[in-house]
């Protein structure tokens, strides 16, 4: 298995629209490990998309309990059950991950009961091991090693940036959050920052086109990233590829890939990547602008 990043669902926030992108969920293969990273709605079918079959899901990993990154946590492990699932899986997530595992649990009990029963499953409830995790070191096994850093994402307070570090590459996601200094230092020298982006000339029209007019205005532009500050925290860190992701908006017609790429290169002279549903970024990667390519 060769190391790649999927960007299963690019979109930030969690409406989705006729022909629009998905929300936010990524896949990360590296160490011979399969790790989901947020779990938006339409993660299954992405995993799926991305050619790994759902009974051989390993990690989990949630950033923040925002509905965009945690809502299909728990239909995706189940659904990886119903296509046989059978070893333990371990999901990590902030205080509050457990609780929203368990809800689901208690709404499926009577399927996951009778499917036991029925057709000789294994029990669900005994597979899965939630950790809840805060800063530092998270876990740091056969040569891979998982790190968090609390980020500004008011008013959600356990929102964690996440980074991996194997030999085969270094990864390191923004998750969400308004400009944080801080994320520089965290993410210096990895190999992919992967980094929320929003772009100041669609919010008003995205604004209009959701509801909650000057409420949701405000809590973007004190939560998000615009794509230049993605970009100055790229520079700082020295990352070899700034992969824009979480996109704000994902799906304006009046927004191209070439806003993204003109805002971001005011801070940004490295290789760059736009997400989008489906796109596979290669972890060793050297090629300039947009090199990933679609499943």
């Amino acid at each position: 298995m060769s190391s790649r990043l999927v960007l299963l669902g690019s979109k930030g926030g969690p409406a989705i629209r006729p022909g629009g992108p998905w929300p936010t969920s990524s896949l990360l293969e590296i160490g011979g490990r399969r790790v989901v990273v947020d779990c938006g709605l339409g993660v299954t079918r992405g995993v799926t998309d991305a050619g790994v079959a759902l009974k051989a899901l390993d990690l989990v990993v949630i950033t923040h309990l925002h509905s965009d990154h945690v809502l299909e946590l728990g239909p995706l492990i189940h659904t990886a059950w119903t296509a046989g699932l059978a070893h333990p899986v371990r999901v990590f997530g902030p205080v509050g991950t457990l609780a929203c595992w368990q809800g689901f649990l208690q709404s499926l009990a009577f399927d996951i009961d009778i499917r036991i029963v029925d057709e000789g499953r294994p029990d669900l409830r005994a597979l899965v091991e939630v950790i809840e995790y805060s800063d530092g070191k998270i876990f740091s096994e056969h040569g891979l090693t998982l790190s968090a850093l609390r980020v500004d994402h008011p008013p959600v307070t356990d929102c964690f940036a996440l980074r991996f570090d194997h030999a085969e590459g270094s990864v390191v996601f923004s998750s969400d959050t308004a400009y944080f200094p801080p994320l520089a230092d965290f993410a210096r020298g990895a190999d992919i920052l992967v980094h929320e982006a929003m772009l100041a000339e669609g919010v008003d029209r995205l604004v209009a086109r959701t509801g909650n007019g000057a409420r949701l205005k405000e809590h973007l532009l004190a939560s998000h990233s615009f794509a230049e500050q993605a970009a100055a925290i790229a520079t700082a860190a020295g990352v070899g590829r700034l992969v824009l992701h979480h996109l704000i908006p994902a799906d304006d017609p009046d927004i191209t890939e070439n806003h993204w790429i003109a805002a971001t290169r005011k801070n940004w002279a490295g290789a760059l990547t736009i997400a989008a549903d489906g796109l596979v970024v290669k972890l060793t990667d050297d090629s300039s602008v947009y090199s990933a390519a679609r499943l």
